[in-house]
């Protein structure tokens, strides 16, 4: 008779073997999709590159001096996934002023210390459907209805930052800024130095809606600090990391450090999504479905809820103000990985 200590071992032994037999070809085929969703990834922007590097549409903003001598040829793409998965082509090094791309972050600031409602009801949400530096829009609306993401929204939320005086402003614009893009980032001062000898018009735009009450701080520091957060050094890896960390629900997904809260990220994506592209944003989002925002240093940034955050830095913009290669880049990238949000299967 066999010992029973025996037949349980050989029990165990057969249940250990067949679970491996069934378990293996699963684990198996979650790394071959993982890794084919890797490759795909690097395919797409390999492709895309490879397909745009020769455009020449477009050229630089030349309305400030400094943006007219970056070199157009720059041309990166950076796309970053939520569990912090890397991936790049071309340029990513080359540095370009983060210029309007920055006023996402200091609304979502805003947002993350004063609530929603307060920018709904400080400043407004809405497209205003003008040109970003419009002072139009300021007139008709008394100063209403006009969102962050243009220059008159822009400043008065960066008069809405936290800080007794304009350094501390700055202080903490500098401390969001960085912290979405995960390492400390710099000011270009001769692009600064550029803007803000030749800024006139929006220090009319502050002094407007000062004359309307919709600014909450002293109009000329907060034009001031306003300049030098457009004037912040990035690169294509830093922009995608921002948009990744927006991807993520507020939580940074190289550095892993929460930066603002995902009721936050609720409502900055929305405001993207109808203004982020200036007066191209409609078709924008009707070709990617993607929250995004373009910068005219020729960065463009763009979102994928809960999967990546992708950015462009290509400086040649179309007469929009946003950068050529960059919305080809990504479109391309969005078609081929089938991504668009609103692209729903049937069960």
């Amino acid at each position: 008779m066999k010992n029973p200590k025996f037949k349980r071992r050989s029990v165990i032994i057969l249940i250990t073997v067949l679970s491996l037999v069934w378990i293996m070809p699963v684990i198996v085929t979650a790394q071959s999709d993982n890794l084919m969703n890797k490759e795909k990834i690097q395919a797409a922007l390999d492709e895309a590159y490879s397909k745009f590097k020769d455009v020449k549409d477009g050229k630089n903003a030349d309305y400030i001096k400094e943006l007219a001598a970056v070199d157009s040829k720059i041309f990166g793409i950076v796309l970053i996934t939520t569990d912090g998965q890397v991936f790049i082509k071309g340029d990513v090094s080359s540095m370009v002023s983060i210029q309007s791309v920055s006023k996402v972050f200091t609304m979502a600031k805003v947002i993350e210390e004063q609530g929603h409602q307060a920018v709904q009801d400080k400043i407004g949400v809405d497209a205003t459907g003008m040109r970003f530096n419009s002072i139009v829009t300021i007139e008709e609306r008394k100063g209403k209805e006009i969102n962050p993401l243009v220059n008159p929204g822009a400043i008065a939320a960066t008069s809405l930052i936290s800080g007794a005086d304009s350094a501390a402003k700055w202080k903490h614009i500098l401390e969001v800024q960085s912290a979405f893009a995960g390492r400390a980032l710099s000011l270009n001062m001769p692009v600064y130095i550029s803007e803000a000898g030749d800024n006139l018009r929006n220090q009319a735009i502050a002094h407007l809606l000062l004359a309307y009450g919709r600014m909450y701080f002293d109009p000329v520091q907060s034009t001031d600090i306003y300049t030098k957060q457009c004037a912040l050094n990035v690169n294509a890896r830093d922009l995608a990391t921002m948009a990744a960390t927006l991807a993520n629900g507020g939580v940074n997904p190289v550095t892993k450090k929460k930066v603002v809260s995902q009721e936050t990220v609720m409502y900055t994506l929305p405001v993207m999504a109808t203004a982020g592209l200036y007066d191209d944003s409609g078709i924008w989002f009707y070709n990617t479905g993607l929250p995004a925002k373009s910068g005219v240093g020729g960065g463009l940034l763009a979102v994928c809820p809960g999967k990546f955050g992708i950015a462009v830095v290509s400086p040649p913009l179309d007469d929009a103000g946003n950068s050529v290669k960059a919305q080809l880049v990504i479109k391309y990238v969005v078609e081929k990985l089938k991504v668009n949000p609103y692209l729903i299967q049937p069960r």
